[in-house]
């Protein structure tokens, strides 16, 4: 009987960590086409968009990369020659710069700069504001001299460019390929499925184990042929060095240092044996340029790639040489063998979730600065010192990481948010932001229901905060409408507002609107649902009354938190049988009705479900909005340029154990 994983000690664990690290590979693992995050032969990607904010206002002025406009697009690749001088770029935000493309860096103007500054360091810097929305206009523009006293900030073209790349993306690739989309410039792929198809293709004498092997199918493949790396992209040596790690410097920043031009893979390629797991690394580096390419010739954006065998590693090595003295942007190749050399000297607070407040610790803890620091302390000190569930920061450390690459669910709710300088104090004021976010909400709304035409939100929800008070909110379901317009959303907001406030004065700092329950609605929904909400004629009226929304004809009943179960009918169907609980769709339960509103009469009966419906729904919508916040924090508000100073909270919350207790945002991208 085997060792359990993770109970060796000593010897026996190092010798696991290599066997992960640089697994046999089998015929069973070639031939076996299903994924799985412990397959060896699985290969990740990560594509991001180049100082991608400037790059897409490049894109929109016609702003050649490169003053050599005779340089074709036809031309690049992993390959191509040296550009000549680009355009400095920078995009604003009010006084302060949130994107700088590559060419302005070279003069040392970083984000969070003010642009006074950066014109100091480049009088030719080309600045561009952020688009925003204003008062009376139906979209967001560019507009002459916006402020933030009167205009709100629209990442809305970043999305649109951003969904433009990975439906390109997702048009080239393999149908075999899981996409993930990480961020607006990001995204994951899993080529394990198709890579092992093309080795099948290239070696077909791989589709079958030697009759003769006592092993069978668990027999080790015969070493694979020399591969070509030519064109393929940047190696990361297999062997340690004492120049600084590659990730090191930031590679958006070329004042931070790089790795060092001594650590060439071809001063290594003698002594690295090629593994199946670099064929598989080398097919994938062709599958990514293909899509990459795509994106240059029909978009006009530059991307770098990172490929090795999970998403943290990748998203490491996409780094590596992004933007490298050539001033080419590549994709960089992390082979199993060159793993530990390039961790060991990285800082391992550069790995996400081993940063901030955990990090402090591990550095106070353990007395290490680097990955190679902190590989000295075992499993069992790790989970004495963080409790039981940091085994995962035990295999980080090592590159070992099962985190899956697949699609996101569709977002359940879409947010709107402003912070107020100067404070609202006045009701017309308030108006004036709530009808900016009603603007900008209808036009996401719109945008969303161009890929799902069904798509609507259940419930609208406002939120604001004062001065020295907590977040107050309040929320009012929104009925379908054929036409949607910034005044369909503002007049429920108005009168949210109104029934929070009174006639209490007010100081408000933030403000917010937001879209929950984002799903898809039932055939005729659409149609007749629409139809009867809309009409005046008294006779479709009567109709409306008698037909419970969402159940005409013999359709199957939607049930949802407005809704009442039907009664069974047992005898006489003519008497109405009174419902005893109500089935919520969000969470399938049924919530049974007390005693007390048991014995109401039928009226008040009705009140009292109504009140305990609507406390069910506030439920599931603080849970949306709250999910929204962490996930759409690009979209909430603005892009933050002053960093902000940290306050202690004042309402004290139940101290996390263990390791939980360094996060706000779990390692699996979950609250807590």
């Amino acid at each position: 009987m085997s060792t359990p994983a993770f109970s060796r000690k000593g010897k026996e664990r190092a010798l696991e960590v290599a066997e992960e690290i640089t697994p046999v590979i089998t015929y069973r693992h070639l031939l076996t086409n299903k994924l799985g995050v412990m397959d060896p032969l699985r290969v990740i990607a990560l594509c991001d968009l180049d100082a991608f904010y400037a790059s897409a206002e490049r894109v929109r002025l016609g702003v050649d990369p490169c003053k050599d406009a005779a340089r074709s697009y036809d031309t690049w690749s992993d390959d191509a020659p040296p550009r000549r001088e680009a355009t400095p770029l920078a995009v604003q935000q009010w006084d302060g710069l949130i994107a700088v493309n590559y060419p302005a860096r070279k003069f040392g103007i970083s984000r969070m700069e003010t642009v006074s500054e950066a014109k100091k360091k480049c009088p030719e810097l080309v600045l561009v504001h952020v688009a925003t929305y204003k008062e009376g206009e139906a979209e967001a523009g560019y507009w002459e001299n916006p402020r933030v006293e009167t205009h709100k900030v629209s990442l809305d073209y970043y999305r649109r460019e951003s969904m433009k790349i990975l439906n390109v993306h997702r048009e080239c690739m393999h149908p075999g390929v899981e996409v993930e989309k990480a961020s607006i410039d990001e995204a994951f792929f899993d080529f394990t499925i198709p890579v092992k198809q093309t080795i099948l293709q290239r070696y077909p004498y791989l589709a079958q184990a030697p009759e003769d092997s006592p092993l069978g199918m668990d027999t080790p493949l015969p070493p694979p042929p020399p591969i070509d790396w030519d064109g393929k992209g940047n190696l990361v040596p297999t062997v340690a060095t004492d120049t600084p790690s590659p990730t090191l410097g930031d590679a958006s920043n070329p004042n931070e240092p790089q790795a060092s031009e001594a650590v060439h893979p071809e001063n290594e390629q003698v002594t690295h044996t090629p593994t199946w797991h670099d064929v598989a690394l080398s097919i994938a580096s062709e599958f990514m340029m293909v899509s990459r390419t795509e994106i240059k010739h029909r978009l006009g954006y530059t991307t770098s790639a990172g490929l090795a065998r999970n998403k943290m590693l990748a998203k490491l090595v996409a780094s590596y040489k992004k933007y490298d003295q050539q001033q080419k942007f590549v994709k960089s190749i992390l082979r199993n063998e060159a793993i530990p050399g390039f961790l060991r000297p990285m800082p391992f607070q550069k790995i996400r979730f081993l940063g901030g407040k955990l990090g402090e610790t591990i550095a106070d803890e353990l007395g290490a600065t680097t990955v190679g620091d902190a590989l000295d302390a075992s499993l069992e000190e790790i989970q004495r010192r963080f409790g039981e569930e940091s085994i995962w920061v035990y295999n980080i450390l090592r590159g070992i990481d099962y985190s899956e690459v697949k699609e996101r669910i569709a977002t359940k709710s879409m947010q709107a948010s402003k912070n107020l300088r100067p404070n609202a104090t006045k009701l017309s004021e308030v108006t004036h932001w709530l009808r900016v976010l009603s603007s900008e909400l209808s036009i996401r709304l719109l945008e969303a229901r161009e890929h799902s035409s069904t798509l609507w939100p259940k419930t609208l929800v406002l939120h604001f905060k004062q001065v020295g008070e907590a977040t107050r909110s309040k929320q009012a379901p929104f009925p379908f409408s054929k036409i949607i317009t910034p005044d369909l959303i503002l007049k429920p907001a108005e009168k949210l507002f109104k029934e929070l406030m009174g006639g209490a004065s007010f100081k408000i700092i933030n403000i917010s609107l937001a879209f929950a329950g984002l799903d898809s609605l039932e055939t005729g929904q659409t149609g007749i649902e629409g139809f009867l909400s809309a009409s005046t004629d008294p006779a479709v009226l009567k109709a409306r009354s008698e037909t419970p929304t969402g159940n005409l004809g013999k359709r199957k009943r939607v049930i949802d938190v407005d809704d009442e179960p039907m009664p069974e009918a047992h005898g006489d169907t003519s008497r109405e049988v009174p419902a005893t609980s109500f089935r919520c769709s969000r969470c399938n339960k049924a919530i049974p009705f007390s005693k007390a509103i048991m014995r109401l009469d039928s009226e008040a009966r009705a009140t009292a479900i109504e009140k305990m419906k609507a406390e069910h729904a506030d439920f599931h919508v603080a849970q949306d909005v709250a999910r929204e916040v962490v996930e759409l924090s690009s979209d909430v508000e603005e892009i933050v340029v002053e960093k902000k100073k940290s306050t202690k909270s004042k309402a004290k919350q139940k101290e996390a154990k263990g390791i939980a207790k360094y996060f706000t945002v779990a390692p699996t991208g979950k609250k807590r």
